[in-house]
This record gives C-alpha cells, structure tokens and sequence, in this order.
C-alpha cells in the first residue's frame, strides 16, 4: 500500500500548471514572483507604506510592466491563478452531479493542494483582504470579474442554460458568498477549522437550502 507524501497534493498543482500553455505559464511566472515580493514587502513595512515602485524593484522590473500584469496596487492583492485549474477540474466531474456537488468535489480536489503550496501567501492576503479598506472594495470588483465570471460559465454549461439566466447569476452570487464566508471565519480565527473542510461544509449546507 503507497503512503502519499506532503509534497504530493503541490506537485499535482504545479502539474495541472505546468499543462497550460507556454504563454499563460511565463505569464504566470512573472505575475508570481511580482506577487511575491508585493507580499513580502508588504508584511515587512505595511501595505500603505508600500509602492509599486518598491515592488518593481523587488522584482526586478519596471513599473509599466508591474501595470501590464496588475492594473493596480490592490490587484496584487486580490489576483491569484486558480480560476483556469478550478474550470478545469469542475468540468471533469461526472455528467450526473448537480451544480453544488461538483462544486464541492472541485473544492476538495483542488483547495487542498492550495493549502499545502500556498498557505503563507494565503493568509497574508485573506489579512491584508480583511483589514484594508482599499482591498475590501477591489476584492468584490476582483470577485465578480474572475472567480464569479468562471463559476458562472461553468455552471451554465452543467445546467445547460445560459450565462445570463438569473437563477445561474444567483445561484453562483451564494457560491460565491458562502465560500467567502468561510475564507474570512478562517483567517479571522472564528474557527480551528481547516479551510478546505469548512469550504466544503460552506457548500454542503448551500446544497441543503441553508436550513436554520
């Protein structure tokens, strides 16, 4: 019988990654290690106090192109690369589940190898998302222009409507709301919880009808 490894869960990310095409990954490259650095820089003298042209320093650019890949200092913050692997994995799931139960079986595939690559940069961005004023307001606009936008094209072609079908933008908005929900009760330590159980708890419930 195999053992798995801790590495295990970040290599079968790096995989699915390392699958997109070469464009996306240099892109993709670059965006991390500028994201990286705006992390760092920001834990080490606070987010305010940090400039874009420190973060292009860091990284070794200039900063026109921190602006081609992030159109704002917030969006250093509020971006991640995850969308594409979520649709990806989403779409795999068996023909005959609802919208919730795929939802949930791509939370389960894909959250744990998140955790276990990226909890540091996780939690300093949940932090920073909670705690900044700026932040709060451009992770709803980041949220309805990324996450929102996949979620809802994904779960229109499983229930076979289309995209701007209200029940769909609905259905996707409380998806989208109880994971984040989960997401703030974590990093605010409401819960000792592991954030890839409480998402899918989140999701469970969505899938009962939010019963109290």
């Amino acid at each position: 019988m195999s053992t798995s490894s801790p590495e295990q869960p970040a290599q079968r990310l790096q995989d699915r990654l390392a699958r997109l095409p070469l464009r996306e990954r240099k892109k993709l490259r670059t965006r991390r290690t500028i994201q990286d650095h705006a992390l760092r820089l920001f834990v080490e003298q606070g987010y305010d106090a940090t400039t874009v042209e420190q973060i292009a320093a860091a990284a070794e650019i200039s900063p026109s192109t921190f602006f081609r890949y992030f159109p704002t200092k917030e969006d250093v913050v509020v971006t991640d690369e995850y969308d594409p692997i979520m649709a990806e994995v989403f779409r795999a799931q068996p023909s005959g589940m609802s919208a919730v139960e795929a939802l949930r079986a791509t939370m389960r595939e894909v959250l744990p190898q998140m955790y276990e690559a990226d909890l540091e940069a996780i939690q300093i961005r949940m932090r920073l998302t909670a705690t900044v004023p700026a932040l709060r307001s451009r992770t709803f606009m980041s949220m309805r222009e990324g996450t929102h936008a996949v979620l809802k094209e994904i779960i229109a072609e499983r229930t076979g409507r289309a995209e701007d079908d209200l029940d769909v933008d609905t259905f996707t908005w409380a998806a989208v709301g109880v994971m984040m929900a989960a997401m703030y009760a974590w990093v605010e330590g409401k819960t000792d919880t592991p954030l890839p159980d409480l998402l899918d708890h989140n999701l469970r419930f969505l899938g009962e009808g939010c019963p109290l």
